[in-house]
């Protein structure tokens, strides 16, 4: 087990540092020069150099991308003397100083993802910690919908195969597949926020924290997380239903089951106590992938409900080219996802003992 992980965990070292690699040069090859979207439009020549040596802008490409690793890594090296980009000050990378080696000093630290061009400086980590609880709550809400009633409806289109029941939701699923989903967020603040909010008391937009009208700070409202989890969920609801019905009909035509029936156990039984276990495998490799790809999915719903979560954080970076930003939640993503599958591997142990970690 030991020796799966740390290869697991070598392959994702190794995986994160191409994300680095790609997302540093993608996005500093885009038109605009970060000092003036610092500064606005009102910037002076001695401002632009005073921020350009402030933030190693006046470096080569390759000399920043050295920075960016460094500004990422666990353990960094920064210079003593203030006055260049990588001066140790701990109210900017915080952390434990380990080693002197001459003017450098070696720190242990959080990985620091800089600071935001269009937020008055205020550090990405920080940006992130504010938005992505917000997206955690949407992603689970709508992947345990996802998985509760895919589930259900795979055992009922089972268990009433080829019948009018089983083609309604094989219809019902190809359509959840098939329709985008800023398409139905757009269908469903419209139908149920709107045309139907007499009966439904649903908003069209609304985040999970809404300000107390008489100013005495905020307030969950749960209600706003009907609407984007279950438009965030239908796709893979779709999937893991299709997924769960193909899978458990094949497992219930295996010599075990008959074996099984043989004995006298009815059909409860042996599709909730023996069969179901065994066919999950498909359907927790879909959603382990769903739930990955929800928190990088998210961006147009919570864009469209007005949810403040990463996701809408994402986009209104795109409309204002805040790369520290965009940059960060990239890499967050990239590394969720690849813990996610980490534990995805793990729970196929559980699954079927067969699988053996070598």
């Amino acid at each position: 087990m030991l020796v799966y992980l740390s290869k697991k965990i070598g392959y994702a070292l190794i995986t994160l540092f191409g994300v680095v690699t790609v997302i540093f040069f993608l996005f500093n090859f885009l038109p605009g020069d970060p000092a003036r979207m610092m500064l606005g439009q009102n910037e002076t020549a001695e401002q632009l150099a005073v921020v350009k040596k402030k933030y190693g802008f006046d470096q080569p490409l390759s000399q920043q991308y050295l920075y960016y690793l460094n500004d990422l890594s666990v353990l960094s090296l920064h210079a003593r003397e203030p006055g260049s980009y990588t001066s140790y000050t701990p109210e900017k990378y915080g952390g434990l100083a380990l080693l002197s080696m001459g003017d450098q000093v070696l720190i242990l630290k959080w990985p620091y993802l800089r600071d935001s061009f269009q937020k008055g400086g205020k550090p990405v980590a920080d940006v992130i910690g504010e938005t992505l609880p917000n997206t955690a709550v949407l992603a689970v809400s709508a992947i345990l919908l996802a998985i509760i009633l895919g589930i259900l409806l795979g055992v009922v289109s089972v268990a009433y195969k080829d019948q009018f029941l089983d083609r309604l939701i094989q219809l019902v699923s190809t359509i959840g597949m098939s329709v985008p989903s800023f398409f139905s967020a757009l269908l469903f603040a419209w139908f149920f926020g709107y045309v139907l909010h007499d009966y439904t008391h649903l908003n069209m937009s609304g985040s999970l924290y809404a300000v107390d009208d008489y100013g005495q700070g905020t307030y969950i409202e749960w209600k706003n997380l009907l609407l984007p989890a279950v438009v965030l969920g239908i796709r893979p609801l779709a999937v893991v239903s299709q997924l769960m019905r193909n899978s458990l009909w094949d497992e219930l035509s295996k010599d075990y089951i008959r074996t099984a029936r043989a004995k006298g156990l009815g059909q409860f039984s042996i599709v909730f106590r023996h069969a179901l276990k065994n066919a999950l495998n498909p359907v927790v490799t879909a959603i382990s992938g769903w739930f990955a790809s929800m928190l990088a999915g998210a961006v147009f719903v919570e864009y469209i409900f007005g949810w403040n979560g990463l996701g809408k954080e994402i986009v209104d970076a795109l409309n204002t080219l805040d790369l520290p930003i965009i940059m960060g939640a990239v890499l967050v993503i990239a590394t969720l996802f690849i813990i996610i599958n980490i534990i995805v591997d793990l729970i196929y142990g559980w699954l079927d003992p067969r699988i053996s970690y070598q």
